[in-house]
């Protein structure tokens, strides 16, 4: 997927957070959006999504020279972000079932092989209310990267994850994740953005 952004503003009452942003993101970059707490950075990776509006200026999608119109964006991306919410009375196996059923499933894996993946697998039939912070986040970012969508849109995707989980989120990226257009939103931690090869930097703004 490529996205363009053409003097993008966005406001809050009087506050700009960023003013006449210029961008185009390639389709099958890996571009991480850094800057400080309060620079716009999951702002931003909202109104790439299509979940919130510009104030001034215009942004576009499209795949092989099509034009996606925004009611129409959410087939074509997942998104993974901390403040995500999960069905917590599902188990983790109905989760990945319910959610395949929505998006389409990277290489036919089956709900066994994505339990595997997870290493939650000991977990399959317990309900998710009784995860952890760190177990809910895996889930998050696991049902994002295994969604056969264009565009893969990740905010702060090391939040509560420990050093072995933040390993295993490495390799699920390295293994399924480095084909298509790819949005990491982050606070400078290197661990969570390291495949990425563009930066845009909002506190330049």
């Amino acid at each position: 997927m490529e996205i363009a952004l053409v003097n993008i503003s966005k406001r809050f009452n009087f506050n700009w957070l960023f003013r006449d942003l210029n961008h185009y993101f390639q389709s099958g970059s890996r571009t991480v959006l850094l800057g400080s707490n309060g620079s716009g950075k999951s702002t931003l990776l909202q109104i790439l999504a299509g979940y919130a509006t510009v104030s001034e200026g215009t942004i576009s999608w499209k795949i092989s020279n099509e034009i996606i119109a925004a009611d129409k964006l959410y087939q074509h991306i997942s998104l993974a972000t901390p403040y995500l919410e999960l069905v917590e009375d599902f188990t983790l196996r109905e989760h990945i079932e319910f959610h395949f059923k929505l998006k389409p499933i990277l290489e036919n894996l089956t709900t066994a092989e994505i339990l595997l993946l997870s290493g939650l697998e000991d977990k399959a039939d317990t309900r998710i209310a009784y995860f952890s912070s760190g177990m809910k986040q895996r889930v998050r970012l696991l049902l994002a990267i295994l969604s056969d969508t264009p565009l893969l849109l990740l905010d702060e995707p090391s939040s509560n994850l420990d050093e072995k989980a933040t390993r295993w989120y490495q390799d699920l990226i390295a293994r399924f994740g480095l084909q298509r257009t790819i949005v990491v939103c982050s606070n400078s931690v290197i661990a969570e953005y390291a495949f990425c090869t563009e930066q845009l930097d909002l506190s330049k703004r």
